[in-house]
């Protein structure tokens, strides 16, 4: 007979000593510019602010398209900001997530969405010869010469 108040099952086993914190094998501080992962973070925040800058200084005559690619240029370019400064600034090491796959999801994620944006900024450049109104005795471009010029910087 077992003592009263006693149970027959055994207690459960404590969660935390199965499952200890990843490890972050990403070093934080200024160390993270001399890592690939840092370098590709630095080049995001680059070329996206260069998108950025080219798809804000012309026209937009198709505004889903392009609007699309600056949605995608300014959230990664914050994205990858804040990316940044959690490596920067140490607060890897306080926040107990698997940063080896967050990192690898991260730049996988950002290379969807920029591959996207390239495709719709192309296809906006690739209409360069369209006229803009088809009912129209005057045959002006989408594209005048210099945008032209311009969206192909930014689809490059």
């Amino acid at each position: 007979m077992l003592p009263r108040g006693a149970s027959s099952m055994p207690s459960p086993p404590n969660p935390a000593a199965y499952f200890p914190p990843p490890r972050v094998t990403l070093p934080s501080g200024l160390e993270i510019l001399r890592t690939y992962s840092g370098a590709v973070i630095f080049l995001e925040i680059l070329f996206g602010t260069i998108v950025w800058i080219l798809v804000a200084s012309t026209q937009v005559p198709l505004p889903l398209l392009q609007g699309w690619v600056m949605f995608v240029a300014v959230t990664a370019w914050f994205l990858s900001v804040v990316f940044l400064c959690v490596f920067l600034f140490s607060y890897a090491n306080r926040i107990a997530v698997n940063w080896n796959q967050t990192d690898f999801l991260f730049h996988g994620v950002t290379f969807v969405f920029y591959f996207g944006a390239f495709l719709l900024q192309a296809a906006t450049t690739s209409l360069h010869y369209f006229p803009r109104k088809f009912n129209s005795t005057t045959q002006e471009k989408l594209l005048a010469d210099h945008e032209y010029n311009i969206s192909i910087a930014a689809s490059v």
